[in-house]
């Protein structure tokens, strides 16, 4: 079966298009269309050549609370040796065109469309594109919450390709979940998956929970019920939902719906004010 990772374009629009489309930003919810993922809202950042990226969530008020997402374009020969200096943050990156080489605590990999790599919090690491054409990847981000007693879990890197979807219940495999973290590893404190719907599929209730979620799809078509809202959605389109924010979905077809889902997992809920975590000498 060949897999589709939908890519932004980039440019820009003609004095001849609609202003208007599908954004959309609730305090619940947000719809950030492919159509909006122009050249003029490109960012860079430090230490990258030849970079550009799209910056798709970020923790603010009133929008993400836990992580960024990040759409990076590398163009051929560009990258980094210096990617990221907060030594507190983990990261996945997912690849969906070009090639390029990543070199994680002085082990090098090349990756390609499909490939997925886990970095952990404080640990060295480089990419760089092919001479050939631009790579392009997700880049999320989280800073990592350790737990007293648990190993911080080590940086791998896989392919879409090497993991087995796994099929949710009742569903006859019309519905399924590529999973490249097992989900009884607590040592991880978000999973990066990628769910898949047949044509026809669904979410057969109103998902209702504490996880935070980022969501971009990466092929095909679906209306999205978020809150009280229905929403059509299509390759390319990104979704933020906040947590407890009622969502379900229906697969439009006519080929498959997936998309890359970030979610953070495991960990108690913080109390107090965000941002604080001092806590008392757990007493033994």
């Amino acid at each position: 079966m060949q897999r589709k990772y939908f890519t932004p374009a980039g440019g820009h629009p003609g004095q001849d298009r609609l202003m208007t489309d599908r954004s959309v930003f609730t305090t619940a919810y947000a719809v950030i269309p492919h159509g909006v993922l122009q050249d003029i809202t490109t960012s860079r950042l430090p230490f990258w050549t030849k970079t550009q990226l799209w910056v798709i969530a970020r923790p603010m008020t009133g929008f993400s609370e836990t992580f960024s997402h990040y759409l990076m374009r590398v163009a051929p020969g560009g990258g980094s040796d210096r990617p990221d200096d907060d030594t507190r943050a983990e990261a996945v990156l997912f690849f969906t065109s070009g090639t390029g080489r990543i070199t994680i605590a002085g082990q090098s990999h090349t990756m390609r469309e499909g490939s997925y790599a886990y970095i952990a919090p404080g640990t060295e690491w480089s990419l760089f594109a092919g001479d050939r054409e631009a790579l392009r990847f997700h880049w999320i981000r989280k800073l990592f919450q350790p737990v007293d007693g648990l190993d911080a879990p080590e940086s791998f890197v896989t392919h879409e390709d090497r993991v087995t979807p796994v099929a949710m219940p009742k569903t006859d495999g019309h519905w399924t979940t590529t999973r490249f973290v097992d989900p009884e590893d607590l040592r991880h404190d978000m999973h990066v998956n990628i769910v898949s719907f047949d044509p026809g599929a669904m979410i057969p209730f109103m998902e209702t929970h504490v996880m935070e979620h980022g969501l971009y799809v990466l092929e095909g078509k679906a209306v999205y019920r978020l809150n009280d809202d229905w929403v059509e959605v299509e390759a390319g389109d990104y979704l933020w939902l906040r947590a407890f924010c009622p969502q379900a979905c229906y697969a439009g077809g006519p080929g498959l719906f997936r998309y890359l889902l970030y979610k953070d997992v495991n960990r108690h809920a913080a109390l107090g004010l965000l941002g604080d975590q001092t806590a008392p000498a757990r007493r033994r």
